[in-house]
Protein backbone atom coordinates (compact mmCIF):
# COMPACT_ATOMS: atom_id res chain seq x y z
CA UNK A 1 0.00 0.00 0.00
CA UNK A 2 1.52 3.15 -0.92
CA UNK A 3 1.60 6.22 1.68
CA UNK A 4 -0.03 9.25 0.82
CA UNK A 5 1.64 12.54 0.03
CA UNK A 6 3.28 14.40 2.45
CA UNK A 7 3.01 18.13 2.37
CA UNK A 8 4.39 21.55 3.39
CA UNK A 9 4.47 25.49 2.37
CA UNK A 10 7.55 27.70 2.43
CA UNK A 11 7.50 31.34 2.56
CA UNK A 12 9.99 33.91 3.18
CA UNK A 13 7.44 35.77 5.79
CA UNK A 14 7.47 33.06 7.93
CA UNK A 15 11.39 32.12 9.25
CA UNK A 16 12.56 30.90 11.79
CA UNK A 17 15.68 32.89 11.95
CA UNK A 18 19.34 33.10 10.98
CA UNK A 19 21.84 30.00 11.01
CA UNK A 20 24.77 30.97 13.36
CA UNK A 21 27.65 29.26 11.09
CA UNK A 22 28.61 27.63 14.75
CA UNK A 23 25.70 25.55 14.43
CA UNK A 24 28.35 23.17 12.28
CA UNK A 25 31.00 22.79 15.10
CA UNK A 26 32.46 19.65 16.28
CA UNK A 27 34.47 18.38 19.56
CA UNK A 28 37.67 16.85 19.59
CA UNK A 29 38.87 15.78 23.60
CA UNK A 30 41.57 13.75 24.41
CA UNK A 31 39.81 10.64 24.54
CA UNK A 32 40.86 7.26 22.85
CA UNK A 33 42.09 8.18 19.45
CA UNK A 34 40.35 11.31 18.75
CA UNK A 35 43.76 13.31 18.88
CA UNK A 36 46.43 10.41 18.59
CA UNK A 37 46.67 8.37 15.85
CA UNK A 38 43.35 10.70 14.61
CA UNK A 39 44.25 14.17 13.82
CA UNK A 40 47.95 13.68 15.51
CA UNK A 41 50.13 11.24 14.08
CA UNK A 42 53.75 11.64 13.68
CA UNK A 43 55.24 9.49 11.63
CA UNK A 44 52.41 9.19 9.08
CA UNK A 45 52.84 9.17 5.57
CA UNK A 46 50.83 12.12 5.59
CA UNK A 47 52.01 13.95 8.14
CA UNK A 48 53.03 17.59 7.96
CA UNK A 49 56.02 19.31 10.01
CA UNK A 50 53.37 19.56 13.41
CA UNK A 51 52.49 15.97 13.12
CA UNK A 52 49.42 16.58 12.05
CA UNK A 53 47.82 14.27 9.25
CA UNK A 54 47.02 16.39 5.95
CA UNK A 55 44.37 13.56 4.13
CA UNK A 56 42.21 14.15 7.90
CA UNK A 57 42.64 18.23 7.78
CA UNK A 58 41.53 18.11 3.86
CA UNK A 59 38.28 15.59 4.90
CA UNK A 60 37.47 18.17 8.03
CA UNK A 61 37.90 20.95 5.75
CA UNK A 62 35.29 18.96 2.84
CA UNK A 63 33.16 18.04 6.35
CA UNK A 64 32.65 22.27 6.46
CA UNK A 65 33.43 21.82 10.76
CA UNK A 66 33.72 25.80 12.04
CA UNK A 67 33.56 26.23 16.00
CA UNK A 68 35.67 23.10 17.66
CA UNK A 69 35.09 22.37 21.26
CA UNK A 70 38.59 21.68 23.37
CA UNK A 71 39.44 19.59 25.35
CA UNK A 72 36.81 18.15 26.84
CA UNK A 73 34.13 16.39 27.61
CA UNK A 74 35.01 14.38 30.80
CA UNK A 75 38.70 14.95 30.32
CA UNK A 76 38.28 18.46 31.23
CA UNK A 77 37.51 17.52 34.86
CA UNK A 78 40.90 16.27 35.46
CA UNK A 79 42.85 19.06 33.08
CA UNK A 80 45.50 20.57 34.50
CA UNK A 81 46.59 23.00 31.28
CA UNK A 82 50.14 24.20 32.13
CA UNK A 83 51.02 20.28 31.38
CA UNK A 84 49.90 21.01 28.00
CA UNK A 85 52.33 24.11 27.02
CA UNK A 86 55.40 24.09 26.68
CA UNK A 87 58.19 21.92 24.72
CA UNK A 88 56.31 18.75 24.09
CA UNK A 89 59.24 16.92 25.72
CA UNK A 90 58.83 18.20 28.87
CA UNK A 91 55.71 17.57 29.34
CA UNK A 92 54.58 15.68 32.38
CA UNK A 93 51.93 12.20 31.43
CA UNK A 94 48.98 12.16 33.60
CA UNK A 95 46.26 9.78 34.45
CA UNK A 96 43.14 10.56 32.80
CA UNK A 97 40.26 9.45 35.60
CA UNK A 98 37.34 10.16 32.68
CA UNK A 99 38.86 7.13 30.12
CA UNK A 100 40.83 5.53 32.58
CA UNK A 101 43.98 6.11 30.26
CA UNK A 102 47.35 7.78 29.99
CA UNK A 103 47.65 10.89 28.66
CA UNK A 104 51.06 11.96 27.19
CA UNK A 105 50.37 15.73 26.60
CA UNK A 106 52.36 15.57 23.30
CA UNK A 107 49.63 17.78 21.65
CA UNK A 108 48.00 20.60 23.83
CA UNK A 109 47.04 24.21 23.70
CA UNK A 110 49.10 25.89 21.09
CA UNK A 111 49.04 22.65 19.29
CA UNK A 112 45.16 22.80 19.49
CA UNK A 113 45.25 26.35 18.01
CA UNK A 114 47.57 25.94 15.15
CA UNK A 115 45.41 22.72 13.88
CA UNK A 116 42.53 25.21 13.77
CA UNK A 117 44.32 27.58 11.66
CA UNK A 118 45.13 25.13 9.15
CA UNK A 119 41.43 24.32 8.99
CA UNK A 120 41.02 27.24 7.73
CA UNK A 121 39.35 30.69 8.93
CA UNK A 122 36.20 28.96 9.56
CA UNK A 123 37.72 26.93 12.55
CA UNK A 124 37.20 28.97 15.72
CA UNK A 125 38.06 27.63 19.44
CA UNK A 126 35.91 26.91 21.72
CA UNK A 127 37.71 26.22 25.35
CA UNK A 128 36.80 24.20 28.10
CA UNK A 129 38.12 24.75 31.61
CA UNK A 130 37.94 22.82 34.67
CA UNK A 131 35.67 23.23 37.14
CA UNK A 132 35.53 19.56 38.76
CA UNK A 133 39.47 19.27 40.83
CA UNK A 134 39.85 23.10 39.69
CA UNK A 135 38.12 26.69 39.35
CA UNK A 136 38.44 30.33 38.98
CA UNK A 137 41.94 31.00 39.85
CA UNK A 138 43.53 28.29 37.09
CA UNK A 139 40.47 29.57 34.33
CA UNK A 140 42.03 32.79 34.49
CA UNK A 141 45.50 31.68 34.49
CA UNK A 142 44.39 29.76 31.40
CA UNK A 143 42.91 32.59 30.11
CA UNK A 144 45.63 35.06 30.38
CA UNK A 145 48.43 32.56 28.89
CA UNK A 146 46.02 31.95 26.05
CA UNK A 147 44.83 35.83 25.16
CA UNK A 148 47.05 38.54 26.73
CA UNK A 149 48.92 40.02 24.04
CA UNK A 150 52.15 40.46 26.51
CA UNK A 151 54.05 41.74 28.99
CA UNK A 152 52.53 39.53 32.27
CA UNK A 153 54.48 36.16 33.58
CA UNK A 154 51.54 34.26 31.99
CA UNK A 155 52.10 35.86 28.62
CA UNK A 156 55.16 36.07 27.86
CA UNK A 157 55.32 32.76 28.48
CA UNK A 158 53.78 32.04 25.92
CA UNK A 159 56.15 33.77 24.03
CA UNK A 160 58.68 32.10 25.32
CA UNK A 161 57.08 28.69 24.31
CA UNK A 162 57.18 30.48 20.65
CA UNK A 163 53.06 31.50 20.45
CA UNK A 164 53.94 35.67 19.77
CA UNK A 165 50.60 36.26 19.23
CA UNK A 166 47.41 35.78 21.56
CA UNK A 167 45.46 32.83 20.97
CA UNK A 168 42.19 35.26 20.93
CA UNK A 169 39.39 32.43 22.36
CA UNK A 170 36.37 34.57 22.65
CA UNK A 171 34.61 31.28 23.60
CA UNK A 172 34.78 29.62 26.83
CA UNK A 173 32.81 26.73 28.59
CA UNK A 174 32.55 26.73 31.97
CA UNK A 175 33.40 22.92 33.18
CA UNK A 176 31.84 19.94 31.59
CA UNK A 177 28.42 17.70 32.61
CA UNK A 178 28.66 18.63 36.52
CA UNK A 179 25.84 17.65 36.79
CA UNK A 180 26.84 13.89 36.29
CA UNK A 181 28.08 11.48 38.97
CA UNK A 182 30.43 10.17 36.79
CA UNK A 183 32.31 13.74 36.67
CA UNK A 184 35.39 14.43 38.56
CA UNK A 185 34.09 17.33 40.87
CA UNK A 186 31.00 16.45 40.18
CA UNK A 187 28.51 19.08 42.22
CA UNK A 188 25.05 19.83 43.15
CA UNK A 189 23.68 22.90 40.97
CA UNK A 190 24.04 25.30 43.98
CA UNK A 191 27.34 24.60 44.18
CA UNK A 192 28.30 24.44 40.60
CA UNK A 193 25.86 27.81 40.02
CA UNK A 194 27.92 29.76 42.69
CA UNK A 195 31.30 28.38 41.20
CA UNK A 196 30.54 29.26 37.45
CA UNK A 197 29.37 32.67 38.52
CA UNK A 198 32.26 33.59 40.18
CA UNK A 199 34.00 32.29 37.59
CA UNK A 200 32.14 34.37 34.79
CA UNK A 201 32.22 37.47 36.98
CA UNK A 202 36.33 36.83 36.76
CA UNK A 203 36.74 36.07 33.07
CA UNK A 204 34.89 39.34 32.22
CA UNK A 205 37.10 41.50 34.33
CA UNK A 206 39.85 40.47 32.16
CA UNK A 207 37.70 40.48 28.88
CA UNK A 208 34.01 41.88 29.38
CA UNK A 209 33.50 40.59 25.49
CA UNK A 210 34.45 36.82 26.56
CA UNK A 211 31.02 34.32 25.43
CA UNK A 212 30.64 32.06 28.35
CA UNK A 213 28.95 28.58 27.98
CA UNK A 214 27.10 27.33 31.55
CA UNK A 215 26.79 24.01 32.28
CA UNK A 216 22.87 22.76 31.55
CA UNK A 217 21.77 19.03 32.32
CA UNK A 218 23.58 16.34 30.81
CA UNK A 219 20.51 14.62 29.14
CA UNK A 220 16.67 15.36 29.12
CA UNK A 221 16.55 12.22 31.28
CA UNK A 222 18.37 13.10 35.01
CA UNK A 223 16.41 13.42 37.39
CA UNK A 224 17.24 17.32 38.22
CA UNK A 225 16.66 18.13 34.56
CA UNK A 226 14.97 21.57 34.52
CA UNK A 227 15.42 22.40 37.95
CA UNK A 228 18.97 22.15 37.37
CA UNK A 229 18.97 24.25 34.78
CA UNK A 230 16.36 26.87 36.73
CA UNK A 231 18.83 26.93 40.04
CA UNK A 232 22.05 27.58 37.82
CA UNK A 233 20.63 30.45 35.73
CA UNK A 234 19.41 32.13 38.81
CA UNK A 235 22.91 32.59 39.77
CA UNK A 236 24.31 32.96 36.39
CA UNK A 237 21.72 34.33 34.07
CA UNK A 238 23.32 38.21 34.02
CA UNK A 239 27.02 36.80 33.27
CA UNK A 240 26.50 33.88 30.55
CA UNK A 241 25.25 33.67 27.13
CA UNK A 242 24.74 29.99 26.58
CA UNK A 243 23.42 27.01 28.63
CA UNK A 244 24.83 23.22 27.49
CA UNK A 245 22.91 20.56 26.16
CA UNK A 246 23.96 17.31 25.16
CA UNK A 247 22.02 14.18 23.85
CA UNK A 248 22.84 10.99 22.17
CA UNK A 249 20.76 8.29 21.00
CA UNK A 250 21.28 4.92 19.81
CA UNK A 251 19.02 1.97 18.87
CA UNK A 252 17.49 -0.46 21.83
CA UNK A 253 16.57 -3.85 22.03
CA UNK A 254 15.61 -3.77 18.15
CA UNK A 255 13.40 -0.71 18.40
CA UNK A 256 14.41 0.85 15.37
CA UNK A 257 11.10 2.88 14.83
CA UNK A 258 11.66 4.85 18.14
CA UNK A 259 15.36 5.06 17.02
CA UNK A 260 14.32 6.77 13.48
CA UNK A 261 11.95 8.99 15.92
CA UNK A 262 14.98 10.28 18.06
CA UNK A 263 14.91 14.38 17.11
CA UNK A 264 11.47 13.89 18.56
CA UNK A 265 13.27 14.00 21.96
CA UNK A 266 16.14 15.94 20.91
CA UNK A 267 13.15 18.74 19.51
CA UNK A 268 11.31 18.41 22.99
CA UNK A 269 14.76 18.84 24.83
CA UNK A 270 15.74 22.15 23.62
CA UNK A 271 11.97 23.13 23.79
CA UNK A 272 12.05 23.01 27.20
CA UNK A 273 15.45 24.24 28.16
CA UNK A 274 14.60 27.40 26.34
CA UNK A 275 11.21 27.68 28.68
CA UNK A 276 13.62 27.08 31.60
CA UNK A 277 15.68 29.89 30.17
CA UNK A 278 12.66 32.31 29.56
CA UNK A 279 10.78 31.64 32.96
CA UNK A 280 14.14 32.28 34.83
CA UNK A 281 14.66 35.37 32.54
CA UNK A 282 10.93 36.04 33.37
CA UNK A 283 11.35 36.01 36.94
CA UNK A 284 14.59 37.89 37.10
CA UNK A 285 12.76 40.96 35.40
CA UNK A 286 15.79 40.93 32.62
CA UNK A 287 15.70 41.44 29.05
CA UNK A 288 18.44 39.48 28.09
CA UNK A 289 17.78 36.18 26.40
CA UNK A 290 19.67 33.10 26.58
CA UNK A 291 21.07 30.91 23.57
CA UNK A 292 21.67 27.67 23.84
CA UNK A 293 24.81 25.44 22.70
CA UNK A 294 24.21 22.09 22.31
CA UNK A 295 27.16 21.28 22.12
CA UNK A 296 27.31 17.18 22.24
CA UNK A 297 25.27 15.86 19.99
CA UNK A 298 25.26 12.35 18.09
CA UNK A 299 24.56 8.96 17.65
CA UNK A 300 26.63 6.76 19.75
CA UNK A 301 26.21 3.26 20.98
CA UNK A 302 26.69 4.14 25.01
CA UNK A 303 25.82 0.72 26.00
CA UNK A 304 29.06 -0.65 25.34
CA UNK A 305 31.22 2.28 26.61
CA UNK A 306 31.19 1.17 29.72
CA UNK A 307 32.25 -2.37 30.08
CA UNK A 308 34.74 -0.71 27.23
CA UNK A 309 36.18 1.69 29.69
CA UNK A 310 36.56 -0.36 32.58
CA UNK A 311 38.53 -2.63 30.88
CA UNK A 312 41.53 -0.32 30.61
CA UNK A 313 44.78 -0.72 32.58
CA UNK A 314 46.13 3.26 31.68
CA UNK A 315 47.09 2.92 27.92
CA UNK A 316 47.89 5.73 25.70
CA UNK A 317 44.97 6.45 23.19
CA UNK A 318 43.37 3.22 23.44
CA UNK A 319 40.50 2.19 20.94
CA UNK A 320 37.34 3.90 22.79
CA UNK A 321 34.12 4.33 21.04
CA UNK A 322 35.11 3.61 17.57
CA UNK A 323 31.37 2.86 16.55
CA UNK A 324 30.73 2.09 12.88
CA UNK A 325 27.87 4.10 11.59
CA UNK A 326 25.32 2.37 8.97
CA UNK A 327 23.46 3.48 6.63
CA UNK A 328 19.97 3.52 9.45
CA UNK A 329 22.64 5.44 11.51
CA UNK A 330 23.25 8.09 9.22
CA UNK A 331 19.25 8.67 8.34
CA UNK A 332 18.75 9.43 12.04
CA UNK A 333 22.13 11.55 11.86
CA UNK A 334 20.08 13.55 9.61
CA UNK A 335 17.17 14.03 11.29
CA UNK A 336 18.97 15.00 14.32
CA UNK A 337 20.51 17.71 11.99
CA UNK A 338 17.01 19.12 11.20
CA UNK A 339 15.75 19.42 14.74
CA UNK A 340 19.34 21.70 15.22
CA UNK A 341 18.11 23.80 12.50
CA UNK A 342 14.33 24.51 13.40
CA UNK A 343 15.55 26.02 16.36
CA UNK A 344 18.08 28.09 14.93
CA UNK A 345 16.77 30.47 16.35
CA UNK A 346 18.02 29.23 19.83
CA UNK A 347 20.46 26.70 19.05
CA UNK A 348 23.21 29.21 18.24
CA UNK A 349 26.41 26.62 18.71
CA UNK A 350 26.25 23.20 18.46
CA UNK A 351 29.22 20.67 18.11
CA UNK A 352 28.90 17.36 16.80
CA UNK A 353 31.22 15.12 18.90
CA UNK A 354 33.18 13.75 18.29
CA UNK A 355 35.38 14.78 15.15
CA UNK A 356 37.94 11.82 14.12
CA UNK A 357 37.29 8.52 15.31
CA UNK A 358 35.68 8.78 18.92
CA UNK A 359 32.27 8.39 17.68
CA UNK A 360 32.81 10.24 14.55
CA UNK A 361 31.91 10.78 10.80
CA UNK A 362 35.93 10.63 9.75
CA UNK A 363 37.90 7.69 10.92
CA UNK A 364 41.82 6.58 10.41
CA UNK A 365 43.87 3.67 10.45
CA UNK A 366 47.07 3.93 11.72
CA UNK A 367 50.15 4.70 8.85
CA UNK A 368 47.24 3.93 6.76
CA UNK A 369 44.28 5.62 4.89
CA UNK A 370 41.34 8.14 6.44
CA UNK A 371 37.92 7.75 5.25
CA UNK A 372 34.02 8.82 5.97
CA UNK A 373 31.63 7.29 7.56
CA UNK A 374 28.13 7.33 6.53
CA UNK A 375 27.53 10.50 8.66
CA UNK A 376 30.20 12.69 6.98
CA UNK A 377 27.41 13.38 4.61
CA UNK A 378 24.78 14.79 5.80
CA UNK A 379 27.02 16.80 8.08
CA UNK A 380 28.53 17.98 5.01
CA UNK A 381 25.55 19.03 3.13
CA UNK A 382 23.86 20.69 6.01
CA UNK A 383 27.15 22.62 6.99
CA UNK A 384 27.45 23.31 3.07
CA UNK A 385 23.72 24.14 2.17
CA UNK A 386 22.47 25.31 5.60
CA UNK A 387 23.47 29.11 5.90
CA UNK A 388 20.33 31.54 5.31
CA UNK A 389 17.12 32.06 7.00
CA UNK A 390 15.71 28.74 8.21
CA UNK A 391 11.95 28.77 7.21
CA UNK A 392 9.05 27.91 8.99
CA UNK A 393 8.19 23.76 8.05
CA UNK A 394 4.90 22.29 9.63
CA UNK A 395 4.58 19.13 7.51
CA UNK A 396 1.12 17.24 6.81
CA UNK A 397 2.70 13.82 6.69
CA UNK A 398 1.50 10.01 7.18
CA UNK A 399 2.35 9.45 10.95
CA UNK A 400 3.49 5.73 12.02
CA UNK A 401 3.32 4.55 16.05
CA UNK A 402 6.46 4.50 18.02
CA UNK A 403 6.91 2.88 21.22
CA UNK A 404 8.66 5.71 22.49
CA UNK A 405 7.42 8.59 21.27
CA UNK A 406 3.76 7.90 19.91
CA UNK A 407 2.38 8.93 16.79
CA UNK A 408 5.04 10.78 15.02
CA UNK A 409 5.71 12.13 11.19
CA UNK A 410 7.09 9.84 8.73
CA UNK A 411 8.33 13.06 7.43
CA UNK A 412 10.70 15.01 8.70
CA UNK A 413 12.02 18.26 6.85
CA UNK A 414 13.42 21.67 7.60
CA UNK A 415 14.48 24.24 4.69
CA UNK A 416 17.02 27.22 4.38
CA UNK A 417 16.85 29.76 2.47
CA UNK A 418 20.26 31.50 1.21
CA UNK A 419 21.05 35.45 0.61
CA UNK A 420 21.42 34.88 -2.92
CA UNK A 421 17.34 33.37 -2.91
CA UNK A 422 18.42 29.78 -3.58
CA UNK A 423 16.27 27.34 -0.99
CA UNK A 424 17.80 23.55 0.20
CA UNK A 425 14.72 21.19 1.42
CA UNK A 426 16.40 18.46 3.80
CA UNK A 427 13.91 15.82 4.41
CA UNK A 428 14.42 12.51 6.00
CA UNK A 429 11.64 9.72 5.22
CA UNK A 430 11.53 7.40 8.54
CA UNK A 431 9.68 4.71 6.72
CA UNK A 432 11.42 1.99 6.60
CA UNK A 433 9.44 0.05 3.58
CA UNK A 434 7.87 2.64 1.33
CA UNK A 435 8.12 5.75 -0.71
CA UNK A 436 7.19 8.74 0.75
CA UNK A 437 5.75 11.46 -1.96
CA UNK A 438 5.92 15.43 -1.62
CA UNK A 439 4.73 18.42 -2.51
CA UNK A 440 6.11 22.15 -0.93
CA UNK A 441 4.09 25.05 -2.34
CA UNK A 442 6.44 27.74 -2.67
CA UNK A 443 4.79 31.42 -1.98
CA UNK A 444 6.33 34.46 -2.60
CA UNK A 445 9.81 32.78 -3.61
CA UNK A 446 11.20 33.52 -6.95
CA UNK A 447 12.56 29.40 -7.72
CA UNK A 448 11.71 28.16 -11.12
CA UNK A 449 14.39 24.51 -10.93
CA UNK A 450 15.74 22.06 -9.54
CA UNK A 451 19.20 22.60 -9.31
CA UNK A 452 19.78 18.86 -7.37
CA UNK A 453 18.04 16.30 -5.54
CA UNK A 454 20.99 14.35 -3.32
CA UNK A 455 19.98 11.30 -1.40
CA UNK A 456 21.73 9.36 0.89
CA UNK A 457 19.83 5.56 1.24
CA UNK A 458 20.51 1.80 0.38
CA UNK A 459 18.69 -1.37 -0.06
CA UNK A 460 20.65 -2.64 2.85
CA UNK A 461 19.60 -0.52 6.44
CA UNK A 462 22.80 -1.90 7.69
CA UNK A 463 25.26 -1.09 4.94
CA UNK A 464 28.52 1.08 6.51
CA UNK A 465 31.61 2.10 5.05
CA UNK A 466 34.76 0.30 6.44
CA UNK A 467 38.69 0.11 6.17
CA UNK A 468 37.83 -2.57 3.66
CA UNK A 469 35.03 -1.08 1.94
CA UNK A 470 35.18 3.06 2.45
CA UNK A 471 32.90 3.75 0.04
CA UNK A 472 30.36 1.37 0.09
CA UNK A 473 27.87 4.42 1.08
CA UNK A 474 27.41 7.63 -0.30
CA UNK A 475 24.82 9.85 -1.99
CA UNK A 476 23.09 9.41 -4.93
CA UNK A 477 21.37 11.58 -7.29
CA UNK A 478 17.31 11.07 -6.96
CA UNK A 479 15.18 10.79 -10.15
CA UNK A 480 11.75 12.34 -11.13
CA UNK A 481 11.29 15.73 -8.96
CA UNK A 482 10.17 18.60 -10.31
CA UNK A 483 9.29 22.17 -9.93
CA UNK A 484 5.91 23.48 -11.54
CA UNK A 485 3.66 26.60 -11.42
CA UNK A 486 4.79 26.80 -7.62
CA UNK A 487 4.49 23.54 -6.53
CA UNK A 488 7.95 20.91 -5.83
CA UNK A 489 7.49 17.57 -5.99
CA UNK A 490 9.30 14.78 -5.15
CA UNK A 491 9.51 10.73 -4.02
CA UNK A 492 11.85 9.81 -0.95
CA UNK A 493 13.33 7.11 -0.96
CA UNK A 494 12.19 4.44 1.81
CA UNK A 495 14.68 5.22 5.11
CA UNK A 496 16.40 7.97 2.97
CA UNK A 497 18.00 11.60 3.93
CA UNK A 498 17.42 14.27 0.83
CA UNK A 499 18.94 17.18 -0.10
CA UNK A 500 16.88 19.53 -2.70
CA UNK A 501 18.30 22.62 -3.90
CA UNK A 502 15.86 24.55 -5.43
CA UNK A 503 17.49 27.53 -7.70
Amino acid sequence: MSLRTSRFTLDPAFAVGAVDPRLFGSFVEHLGRCVYDGIHEPGHPAADEAGLRTDVLALIRELGVTAIRYPGGNFVSGYKWEDSVGPAEDRPRRLDLAWRSTETNRFGLSEYIAFLKKIGPQAEPMMAVNLGTRGVAEALELQEYANHPAGTELSERRISHGDKNPFGIKMWCLGNEMDGPWQTGHKTAEEYGRLAAETARAMRQIDPSVELVACGSSGQSMDTFAEWEATVLAETYDLVDYISLHAYYEEHDGDRDSFLASAVDMESFIDNVVATCDHVGARLKSKKRINLSFDEWNVWYMSRTESEVSALDWPEAPRLLEDNYSLTDAIVFGSLLIALLRHADRVTVACLAQLVNVIAPIMTEPGGPAWKQTTFFPFAQAAKYGRGQVLDVRVDSPTYETAKYGKTDLLHATAVRAEDGTVTVFAVNRSQTEALPLEVALNGLDLTQVAEHSVLADADPEARNTLAEPERIAPHAAGGTELEDGILRATLEPLSWNVIRLA
